[in-house]
């Protein structure tokens, strides 16, 4: 199996999770509504949009306080473009996908015309002023204040997305990393491709669209057609292959075909984990190695997180029974398990 490039994700409380972000951004809402001047009101609206590119773009604060958001916002696409007017480099401008509904949000209040004759342009803000909310705000919800400045959120925003399982490639080119995960698959990927990803992606984080906690996003490199069944391999823009059989009609309804981008979804219940370094000898067809982050042990069933090379978390649930005797810990390397017959094939 690939084992790709190792992706660096701090330890838990080094930066903010998912559930202290939303936190973070629901004092921001309710701050920005919470003064009876008109004034006050419009000057933290500014800081809470702000606060919003920077929490979904994972932009840099001197990146969102450069945006013309006349010219920059595409509202139809629902992407931002960073870097479009920058002066000092010959890169072309970087295009972040944000969701519809926070892309609506944004429009409605840029649209505003008291936001717009207060804004103007630009958000013309102190970058020391917008760190001083920040750190405000992330206080208020009793996190240490270093953890929500803008470079933090930022980075949180990373984590975030990686253990949400966005491909590391998309990730890097959505922060504008300038030297992308080099494996052999990501070139096969073109910049429309990974565009795509990241926003099918987005969209789906946005709506919680399905409960299967193990995704794959990749592209569909061979079909094999059976009398009843067709065999689907597909690879991940971090050079995985996941294998899935499904009925002919089915392989029909979703008018299946190489080179198609496409989500590869197994439940967590459909996992085994074998221990162990060695690659174990059994039928099932995919079979990834990685290291096991998180335990979360209960009276019937125990969950385990597993992280492998690329970055991507794969969850197991198996009987606490079984877990015991098992007798894994948090940094043992194990095998992630699961049969073709138990990938769930799904296309946007």
């Amino acid at each position: 199996m690939k084992q790709g490039h190792i992706a660096s994700i701090p330890e838990e409380g080094l930066c903010l999770n998912s559930a202290q972000l939303d936190e973070v951004e629901q004092s921001f809402r309710k701050w920005s509504e919470d003064s009876p001047r008109a004034d006050v009101r419009l000057a933290r609206l500014r800081i809470l949009v702000i606060f919003l590119l920077i929490r979904y773009t994972g932009a840099k604060l001197n990146e969102v306080l450069s945006l013309n958001p006349s010219k920059d916002i595409d509202f139809k696409q629902h992407a931002i473009d960073f870097g479009r007017e920058d002066s000092e480099t010959k890169n072309d401008p970087r295009r972040v996908q944000i969701s519809k509904m926070l892309c609506s949000e944004i429009q409605e209040i840029l649209t505003d015309p008291f936001f717009r004759s207060f804004l103007k342009n630009r958000f013309d803000v102190d970058p020391g002023f917008v760190r001083r909310k920040f750190y405000e705000r992330t206080e208020a919800c009793g996190f240490p204040k270093n953890l929500g400045g803008p470079e933090m959120i930022r980075k949180s925003r990373a984590v975030e997305l990686m253990q949400g399982n966005m491909p590391l490639p998309a990730v890097q080119k959505m922060l504008g990393h300038s030297t992308l995960n080099p494996t052999g698959s990501y070139v096969s990927f073109s910049a429309d491709d990974i565009q795509r990803v990241t926003k099918l992606f987005i969209e789906r984080e946005a709506s919680r669209k399905t409960s299967a906690r193990n995704s794959f996003f990749g592209k569909i490199q061979a079909l094999q057609k059976g009398d009843i069944q067709t065999r689907v391999t597909l690879t991940s823009i971090s050079g995985y292959s996941v294998t899935t059989v499904i009925t002919n009609d089915s392989a029909e309804q979703l008018a299946l075909k190489k080179g198609m981008l496409i989500t590869a979804e197994v439940k967590a219940p459909w996992v085994i984990l074998h221990s162990g370094k060695e690659e174990p000898k059994c039928s099932a067809e995919n079979r990834f190695n990685g290291t096991i982050e998180r335990i979360n042990k209960g009276k019937v069933n125990t969950e385990y997180s597993v992280r492998i090379p690329d970055g991507t978390e794969l969850c197991a649930v198996i009987s606490t029974e079984g877990a015991q005797h098992l007798g894994l810990k948090r940094g043992d390397q194990v095998w992630v398990i699961f049969n073709c017959f138990a990938v769930v094939l799904d296309v946007d």
